[in-house]
């Protein structure tokens, strides 16, 4: 039965996209913070499938936390998700992500839109200047920066290794970091946001 069902969830996702990202395509014209509000209509619209097709549901704790300005969010990347939830849980954010997602057909095309910093992981020191320089810009904006610090995806229970870029855009923008953990490989996922962290200048 979960086949089936992660298989109808599938295709409902697909056929959504193709059509979604084909409709949002002239917004490429509007102000970022507009674009972004109907951009993540697809979001929230993945996140309904995934109730009415899989029975998928969860609950936030430590709403609380979440601050008002403009932050670096620093979660847990476990699986797709939580890239849905965390665009209807906090508010509006951008993504820091490799540059070669963008490249995809239709979903990268609709990522580029929702103006993600996407870097070139090989680029090495200058990655990381454009990491501030662009975070800068976006927080400067009202966007909340979103970071998975270890840069892909990681199984329940096991650790990556932490890279430094959330911890580098924190200290050289001055912008607290947000930690958030997450149990998305379960049935009834929830998600924990933690007090707001600064960032100590010599970090």
């Amino acid at each position: 039965m979960i086949v089936i069902r992660s298989l109808i969830y599938t295709i409902g996702m697909w056929l959504f996209t193709i059509v979604f990202t084909t409709a949002i395509l002239p917004t490429i014209i509007l102000p970022r913070r507009l674009r972004y509000i109907l951009i993540t209509g697809w979001a929230r619209s993945m996140l309904w499938w995934l109730r009415v097709s899989c029975g998928l549901s969860y609950r936030v704790i430590g709403r609380e936390n979440i601050p008002q300005q403009p932050s670096i969010l620093l979660c847990k990347h476990q699986s797709a998700w939580e890239t849905l939830a965390l665009q209807q849980i906090f508010p509006p954010q951008v993504w820091v992500l490799k540059r070669e997602l963008l490249w995809i057909p239709f979903f990268g095309w609709g990522l580029a839109l929702a103006s993600p910093i996407a870097i070139n992981r090989a680029a090495g020191r200058e990655a990381l200047k454009q990491l501030v320089s662009k975070g800068k810009e976006r927080l400067q904006q009202g966007f909340f920066v979103v970071i998975f610090p270890e840069g892909t995806r990681i199984a329940p229970g096991s650790r990556g290794k932490y890279h430094i870029g959330g911890a580098w855009l924190a200290t050289h923008t001055k912008s607290l970091a947000v930690p958030i953990a997450h149990n998305a490989v379960s049935t009834g996922a929830r998600i924990h946001s933690s007090n707001a962290l600064a960032p100590s200048p010599s970090a």
